[in-house]
């Protein structure tokens, strides 16, 4: 254990869809999650994404799996949409942070929001471009209170510096602006039971893996009010799936299925689904 730092190893994973390299998942004990280690350098972390697999960074629909993605998404960017409706009583100004290939911002454009973007990837800005939805590749020019709402689909996981990027966000969210982070939850039956092999840890694309408790820390120590945690039921079979295929060489539809209904079975009693939404309200 690293008294100094209070971190103790929690698991040694191996990034199974690009490198095959170790490393470990060390827990921050007083934030409850999991950090990833050995970080790699921003000038690094790039090679980790360049796969035709990352399926955020593209809209292929080579395989099964694929329009099976494609098709609970549908479903689940109007979900989406109706959720942040809701939290802002009607349309308002928009920052959806990596915004992957811009099919969130387009339904909420249709929707009638005034949206705004930002996405490192450039493959992933150009699908973007041609639904019309027109990405940043980061925050800086944005004012300061500009925007009602910010989401964040899956993406705080990926973000090098925390700490800033939650400074950023609160510099960018109006008075009385909400805030929506997604994310993986290392606490779930789904994440219990494939231990290393389980797909959302995702090492090193995910440096950060939080829990409940990590979520209300960092965002209450900037002023951010953890509201409402909602479930997302989906993610156990998707997760499921993949987490098979890494730990038996196969995606095994009927296992995943098996698995990610008993996640949500469980998660129904414990409150500790796949993964969560997280809403915040800025104070």
């Amino acid at each position: 254990m690293n008294k100094k730092r209070d971190l103790e190893v929690f698991m040694v994973c191996k990034d199974h869809s690009v490198s095959g390299e170790e490393f470990q998942l060390l827990h921050d004990v007083k934030n409850d999650m999991l950090i990833t280690s050995p970080k790699p350098s921003d000038q690094d972390l790039g090679k980790y994404y360049e796969s035709e697999d990352y399926i955020s960074h593209t809209d292929a629909k080579r395989s099964v799996f694929e329009k099976l993605y494609h098709l609970v998404k549908v479903y689940s960017l109007n979900k989406k949409v109706r959720l942040i409706s809701k939290l802002n009583k009607g349309q308002g100004k928009l920052l959806d942070i990596g915004a992957g290939t811009g099919d969130f911002l387009a339904v909420a454009k249709k929707k009638g929001w005034n949206v705004s973007g930002t996405e490192p990837n450039h493959q992933a800005k150009e699908l973007a471009k041609q639904k019309e939805i027109v990405l940043e590749p980061d925050t800086k020019n944005f004012e300061d209170g500009t925007f009602d709402i910010i989401t964040m689909w899956h993406v705080l996981e990926h973000v090098s510096n925390l700490q800033d990027q939650i400074r950023e966000l609160k510099r960018l969210l109006n008075p009385s602006g909400y805030l929506v982070v997604a994310v993986p939850n290392y606490k779930s039956f789904d994440a219990q039971y494939y231990k290393s092999f389980w797909a959302a840890y995702d090492a090193p694309r995910h440096l950060w893996h939080f829990s409940k408790k990590s979520i209300q820390q960092l965002f209450g120590e900037k002023d951010l009010e953890l509201t409402r945690i909602l479930p997302m039921k989906f993610d156990s079979f998707y997760v499921a799936l993949l987490s098979e295929k890494y730990k038996n060489g196969k995606m095994n539809f009927f296992k995943a299925f098996w698995i990610g209904f008993q996640s949500n079975i469980k998660g129904n009693r414990s409150k500790e689904f796949s993964s969560h939404i997280y809403v915040l309200r800025n104070k």
